[in-house]
């Protein structure tokens, strides 16, 4: 998705949730900072690292998750996919013994196992907002095999692909490094979140708040999107 184009949908987020985008820009320009410093990926770099398959799964924290993950190891060859994992369902990917080749992630999921991932040969997707400067600030430079990314206007090392979680940035990710057919797992779109993507959370699985049901929404909205834009098999394990 051309920025252009997302921005209409980013200033409806902005609105919709009351966030900041002068957060967002603080968060872009300290990543990009860091990444200046540290050393990052470009787009180029990660499309040649994965450029093995077109053939992509991304994986999402939702309920259905290691379900998912058990039946993709029975019933696929996982060496002919691009493995990218959102966020907290890195956890799950490594309980299963399985590395991912990339992982998307704003740092609030467990950073234990993304780092681990990390060591294993992913490379990490980091992405700014408001809420995560703190995180950015401390986490970013413990990471190699970085490209960072943005929900407000890219600048210097970062991009932006459209999207606003984790899952669904996953997705658009998938779409601008080439592929030609995304498989997801795990991504749910309801209304339980569980505790790969809120490690803090007291049960395995609990009702999401009404923050995180709109959140969902947004992710479903975009890729419905995705399917309906874009050149590319979508196939939801849910479905």
């Amino acid at each position: 998705m051309e920025f252009g184009l997302w921005e209409k949908y980013y200033k409806e987020i902005l609105d919709d949730f009351g966030f900041s985008r002068s957060g967002d820009e603080e968060s872009a320009k300290l990543l990009d900072e860091i990444l200046s410093t540290e050393g990052c990926l470009t787009l180029d770099d990660l499309s040649q690292i994965v450029g093995f398959s077109d053939k992509f799964i991304v994986f999402g924290a939702g309920p259905s998750l290691k379900e998912h993950i058990i039946m993709l190891k029975e019933n696929y060859d996982l060496k002919d996919y691009v493995l990218v994992s959102a966020d907290g369902a890195t956890t799950a990917m490594i309980e299963e013994r399985i590395s991912p080749d990339i992982v998307a992630t704003d740092l609030d999921g467990n950073i234990d196992d993304i780092l681990l991932a990390n060591i294993r040969g992913a490379n990490i997707v980091i992405h700014a907002h408001g809420d995560n400067i703190d995180r950015i600030a401390s986490l970013t430079p413990f990471f190699n095999s970085v490209l960072g990314t943005t929900q407000a206007q890219p600048i210097g090392n970062l991009y932006n692909f459209g999207g606003f979680t984790d899952g669904d940035r996953a997705i658009f990710l998938a779409v601008a490094l080439g592929a030609s057919e995304i498989i997801l797992a795990g991504m749910d779109f309801g209304d339980i979140v569980t505790q790969y993507s809120r490690p803090n959370l007291p049960s395995k699985t609990a009702e999401a708040d009404d923050f995180k049901k709109k959140k969902l929404m947004y992710a479903e909205k975009f890729t419905n999107w995705i399917k309906e834009n874009e050149p590319v098999e979508i196939i939801n394990l849910i479905e």
